[in-house]
């Protein structure tokens, strides 16, 4: 599939996203994580994902979680903005540059904590078991998937 095809689905998806907890008139959201609507990530089988709170396609703080099954990875791809990471449940792998190598991820047990810089190449994912991350940052967000090198 085309980067750019891929990168459009991407978009749209995130734009067709209601967040799960709004903006209200009491003093805190409380989102019920055993009632989120996960939805398929386009253009990535395996990979499912909730915005929490804000909108990633508009400006301002933005959360999602994102749910990667077993043997799933994403390829190479960068984001214009920086990405904060915890990983809530099972063990994320993380790999960097735009060659795709599972075996040079590095593993990041639940707990953890991770920061994707903006416009650096990277590719993560599950391995044996289902992870997921919370992600959170500055929008308007964006995800361009990179042509492997050979």
């Amino acid at each position: 599939m085309p980067t750019r095809t891929v990168a459009f689905l991407i978009v749209a998806a995130l734009t067709c996203a209601a967040p799960v907890a709004r903006s209200a008139e009491h003093a805190i959201d409380i989102v019920d994580t055993d009632q989120l609507a996960w939805k398929d990530y386009p253009g990535l089988p395996g990979v499912q994902f909730v915005v929490l709170a804000g909108n990633p396609r508009e400006a301002g703080l933005y959360v999602i979680r994102a749910k990667f099954a077993p043997h799933t990875m994403s390829r190479p791809h960068w984001h214009p903005e920086a990405r904060y990471v915890t990983v809530i449940k099972g063990t994320w792998w993380a790999g960097t540059g735009d060659k795709f190598d599972p075996n040079a991820t590095v593993p990041l047990h639940a707990g953890a904590f991770a920061i994707h810089a903006p416009h650096e190449v990277h590719y993560d994912g599950a391995k044996d078991e289902e992870a997921i991350v919370q992600i959170s940052g500055m929008g308007p967000s964006g995800t361009t998937v990179v042509e492997p090198k050979q």
